[in-house]
Protein backbone atom coordinates (compact mmCIF):
# COMPACT_ATOMS: atom_id res chain seq x y z
CA UNK A 1 0.00 0.00 0.00
CA UNK A 2 1.29 3.40 -0.93
CA UNK A 3 -0.10 6.62 0.54
CA UNK A 4 -0.58 9.70 -1.62
CA UNK A 5 0.81 13.10 -0.73
CA UNK A 6 -2.71 14.04 0.34
CA UNK A 7 -2.65 11.46 3.14
CA UNK A 8 0.94 12.13 4.17
CA UNK A 9 0.54 15.92 4.15
CA UNK A 10 -2.79 15.64 5.95
CA UNK A 11 -1.20 13.77 8.84
CA UNK A 12 1.62 16.33 9.01
CA UNK A 13 -0.85 19.24 8.99
CA UNK A 14 -2.98 17.63 11.69
CA UNK A 15 0.18 17.03 13.73
CA UNK A 16 0.87 20.77 13.48
CA UNK A 17 -2.57 21.53 14.94
CA UNK A 18 -2.07 18.92 17.66
CA UNK A 19 1.32 20.38 18.56
CA UNK A 20 -0.33 23.71 19.35
CA UNK A 21 -3.52 22.32 20.91
CA UNK A 22 -5.46 23.87 22.70
CA UNK A 23 -3.97 27.28 21.91
CA UNK A 24 -5.51 29.74 19.45
CA UNK A 25 -6.38 28.65 15.92
CA UNK A 26 -3.45 28.36 13.54
CA UNK A 27 -3.55 30.19 10.19
CA UNK A 28 -3.21 27.94 7.16
CA UNK A 29 -0.17 29.92 5.98
CA UNK A 30 1.64 29.06 9.24
CA UNK A 31 0.84 25.36 8.89
CA UNK A 32 2.03 25.49 5.29
CA UNK A 33 5.28 27.20 6.25
CA UNK A 34 6.01 24.99 9.27
CA UNK A 35 5.34 21.76 7.39
CA UNK A 36 6.69 22.91 4.00
CA UNK A 37 3.41 22.20 2.19
CA UNK A 38 1.70 24.32 -0.46
CA UNK A 39 -1.02 26.50 1.06
CA UNK A 40 -3.29 25.80 -1.94
CA UNK A 41 -2.90 22.05 -1.44
CA UNK A 42 -3.61 22.43 2.29
CA UNK A 43 -6.86 24.23 1.45
CA UNK A 44 -8.07 21.07 -0.34
CA UNK A 45 -6.92 18.83 2.50
CA UNK A 46 -8.53 20.95 5.20
CA UNK A 47 -11.76 21.18 3.23
CA UNK A 48 -12.07 17.38 3.43
CA UNK A 49 -11.00 17.25 7.09
CA UNK A 50 -13.52 19.98 7.95
CA UNK A 51 -16.37 18.18 6.16
CA UNK A 52 -15.65 15.06 8.23
CA UNK A 53 -15.57 17.05 11.47
CA UNK A 54 -11.90 16.62 12.39
CA UNK A 55 -11.08 20.34 12.17
CA UNK A 56 -12.98 23.58 12.30
CA UNK A 57 -12.13 26.93 10.82
CA UNK A 58 -12.30 30.17 12.75
CA UNK A 59 -12.72 33.35 10.74
CA UNK A 60 -11.26 36.78 11.46
CA UNK A 61 -7.97 38.34 12.42
CA UNK A 62 -7.13 35.65 14.96
CA UNK A 63 -8.62 32.95 12.77
CA UNK A 64 -7.27 29.74 11.39
CA UNK A 65 -7.85 26.05 11.99
CA UNK A 66 -8.10 23.99 15.13
CA UNK A 67 -8.88 20.41 16.06
CA UNK A 68 -12.47 19.60 16.98
CA UNK A 69 -11.30 17.05 19.56
CA UNK A 70 -8.33 16.45 21.78
CA UNK A 71 -5.24 15.07 19.96
CA UNK A 72 -5.58 11.87 21.97
CA UNK A 73 -9.05 11.34 20.44
CA UNK A 74 -7.99 11.65 16.79
CA UNK A 75 -6.13 8.77 15.17
CA UNK A 76 -3.90 8.61 12.14
CA UNK A 77 -6.40 6.08 10.78
CA UNK A 78 -9.25 8.58 10.89
CA UNK A 79 -7.19 11.16 9.02
CA UNK A 80 -6.00 8.71 6.38
CA UNK A 81 -9.49 7.35 5.73
CA UNK A 82 -10.82 10.88 5.17
CA UNK A 83 -8.05 11.69 2.71
CA UNK A 84 -7.25 8.30 1.15
CA UNK A 85 -10.50 6.38 1.45
CA UNK A 86 -10.51 2.78 2.65
CA UNK A 87 -7.07 1.47 3.56
CA UNK A 88 -7.57 -2.04 2.17
CA UNK A 89 -4.62 -3.25 0.09
CA UNK A 90 -7.00 -4.66 -2.56
CA UNK A 91 -10.61 -3.83 -3.41
CA UNK A 92 -11.87 -7.40 -3.26
CA UNK A 93 -11.79 -7.51 0.55
CA UNK A 94 -14.07 -4.50 0.94
CA UNK A 95 -17.62 -5.30 2.04
CA UNK A 96 -19.12 -3.70 -1.06
CA UNK A 97 -16.97 -5.97 -3.26
CA UNK A 98 -18.43 -9.24 -1.96
CA UNK A 99 -19.70 -11.22 -4.91
CA UNK A 100 -18.26 -8.89 -7.56
CA UNK A 101 -15.28 -11.14 -8.29
CA UNK A 102 -16.09 -14.56 -9.73
CA UNK A 103 -13.22 -16.00 -7.65
CA UNK A 104 -14.34 -14.44 -4.36
CA UNK A 105 -15.48 -17.69 -2.75
CA UNK A 106 -12.51 -19.74 -3.92
CA UNK A 107 -9.71 -17.17 -3.78
CA UNK A 108 -6.72 -18.57 -1.93
CA UNK A 109 -5.02 -15.18 -1.46
CA UNK A 110 -8.06 -13.33 -0.08
CA UNK A 111 -7.06 -14.40 3.42
CA UNK A 112 -3.61 -12.80 3.00
CA UNK A 113 -5.04 -9.51 1.72
CA UNK A 114 -7.63 -9.47 4.49
CA UNK A 115 -4.97 -9.99 7.20
CA UNK A 116 -2.76 -7.27 5.69
CA UNK A 117 -5.72 -4.87 5.64
CA UNK A 118 -6.62 -5.68 9.25
CA UNK A 119 -3.02 -5.14 10.35
CA UNK A 120 -2.78 -1.79 8.58
CA UNK A 121 -6.03 -0.61 10.16
CA UNK A 122 -5.02 -1.85 13.61
CA UNK A 123 -1.74 0.06 13.45
CA UNK A 124 -3.06 3.39 12.14
CA UNK A 125 -6.03 3.25 14.54
CA UNK A 126 -3.69 2.71 17.49
CA UNK A 127 -1.66 5.89 16.83
CA UNK A 128 -3.21 9.14 17.99
CA UNK A 129 -2.10 12.66 17.18
CA UNK A 130 -1.08 12.89 20.83
CA UNK A 131 1.29 9.94 20.28
CA UNK A 132 2.93 11.88 17.44
CA UNK A 133 3.23 15.00 19.59
CA UNK A 134 4.69 13.02 22.50
CA UNK A 135 7.21 11.32 20.21
CA UNK A 136 8.19 14.66 18.68
CA UNK A 137 8.71 16.28 22.09
CA UNK A 138 10.76 13.32 23.27
CA UNK A 139 13.02 13.64 20.22
CA UNK A 140 13.25 17.38 20.77
CA UNK A 141 14.52 16.72 24.32
CA UNK A 142 17.06 14.20 23.02
CA UNK A 143 18.45 16.76 20.57
CA UNK A 144 18.67 19.40 23.31
CA UNK A 145 20.96 17.20 25.40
Amino acid sequence: MKLSTKGRYGVRAMFELALHYPKAPIPLKDIAMNQDISEKYLEQIFSALRKMGLVKSIRGMQGGYELTSSPQDITVGQILRVLEGDLAPVDCILDESVGKCYRYDSCVTKYVWKRIGESINDIVDSISLQDLVDDYRLKEQDYAH
